[in-house]
């Protein structure tokens, strides 16, 4: 049977992860990997988690073994609106959330619900692998933005959106990961984030803020989130999830949109998976009540402030003169770049046989913007002394290259 031919032109045009067929390849035992998003396993509030799951089933069994609502548990709900009014001072009502599979299901909506296919969207350049996978897979005809140590430019967007204008194109929302962005670990500073919202406003679209990683921040102040800066003006569709600051198997997240999309959200998730599991809603909504959330997200944060300080100092020990990095005041990841004339990618065999694995950069543009010089590598996952010595071996494999 000829099933290319049965397939259906996103079922054609889809491409697996490269993080996740690499993670295939980096399953054995003596390899160190920077190249997951993974959260470090040893931090997981497990017994709290076993003792809250018994809690649940005991107390409300109806409710926790049952379909529940798409729009997700009112009891989850309301710990959200407090922890966002707690944690952002953004007021914020039911009618206004939505409980997801984690953010990955909200990206997947968002490109359902706003794209057709050749429609036109901004991200920045470069951006978080798995956006640019659902929104290429509904056909999105997607620029990037120029970005510096910062994130993406002002400027970037305002050339993008004036050329979608001249070419009498609309475009249908700009994606952006705000804080501590993953590939790069930048942060879009205050201001800038207040220009980038008279720019939507101006040329009539939307803001779509992935915000996974705001909470695990290791120093400074944060930047309102483009939700809290929009006052309300209906501009912006914030993504959130529990993953990187309670634990990804949960699969948990919510989205804050004005009722109107979320309603659409609703829809559409009916007909995807009916609805999200309750026995886990309502586990993290006594999580929450419990008042134990912001705790673990201290202890996050000081470990993977540890880390971070710790690939830091050993790339300045190891790297050559060459190569340059970031250095993120949060989350999970840094950029690493370095001369033009390196294929990473080509690079990654080497690198394997080494027995260390990364991300490639090229993996994270938008089609049009392609570079292949850069490096994601992730300190979250791994121990201090595999960090070190991962590093090392990268070093290496690294100045193998530049010599040739």
């Amino acid at each position: 049977m000829d099933y290319k031919k049965l397939y259906s032109q996103t079922a054609n045009s889809i491409k697996a992860s490269a993080i996740r067929e690499l993670l295939k390849v980096i399953s054995r035992p003596n390899v160190i990997s920077f190249a997951g998003g993974l959260p470090d396993p040893n931090l997981f509030p497990s017994e709290a988690i076993a003792q809250i799951m018994s809690q649940v089933v005991k107390t409300s069994p109806k409710e926790a073994l049952q379909y529940g609502t798409t729009e997700g548990q009112p009891t989850l709900k309301k710990e959200l609106v407090k922890l966002l009014k707690d944690t952002e001072d953004i007021d914020a009502t039911l009618e206004q959330l939505l409980i997801v599979s984690a953010s990955q299901q909200a990206l997947d909506m968002v490109a359902r619900v706003f794209l057709n296919h050749g429609d036109a969207i901004i991200t920045a350049s470069p951006t978080y692998l798995g956006a640019l996978q659902a929104f290429e897979a509904s056909g999105a005809d997607i620029f990037g933005a120029q970005s510096d140590e910062y994130g993406v430019t002002v400027e970037g967007i305002e050339a993008r959106l004036r050329q979608l204008q001249q070419e009498g194109r609309i475009c249908k929302f700009i994606y952006l990961v705000p804080d501590f962005q993953n590939p790069t670990g930048t942060t879009i500073p205050q201001q800038r984030r207040k220009e980038i919202l008279c720019l939507a406003e101006k040329y009539g679209t939307l803001i779509v803020e992935d915000s996974p990683y705001r909470q695990v921040r290791f120093e400074g102040d944060a930047p309102e989130t483009f939700y809290k800066l929009d006052q309300g003006r209906g501009n912006v569709i914030t993504l959130f999830t529990f993953s990187k600051v309670f634990v990804p198997g949960f699969r948990l997240g919510y989205v804050l949109a004005p009722a109107e999309i979320i309603q659409k959200f609703v829809v559409l998730k009916q007909a995807m998976d009916l609805c999200t599991s309750p026995i886990l809603q309502l586990a993290t909504a006594a999580y929450l009540k419990g008042g134990y959330l912001l705790e673990h997200v201290n202890e996050v944060v000081g470990m993977y402030r540890q880390k971070r300080d710790k690939m830091l100092e050993m790339l300045s020990r190891y790297m050559p003169k060459e190569v340059k990095w970031t250095r993120p005041e949060g989350g999970l990841f840094l950029w690493v770049t370095l001369p033009e004339h390196i294929d990473t990618s080509a690079m990654l065999e080497s690198a394997l046989e080494q027995q260390v694995a990364y991300v490639a950069g090229v993996d994270f543009y938008p089609p049009r913007d392609a570079r292949r010089n850069d490096i994601r590598l992730n300190f979250s996952y791994s121990t201090f002394e595999q960090i070190e010595e991962g590093i090392k071996r990268l070093a290496a494999t690294i100045k193998k290259y530049i010599a040739c």
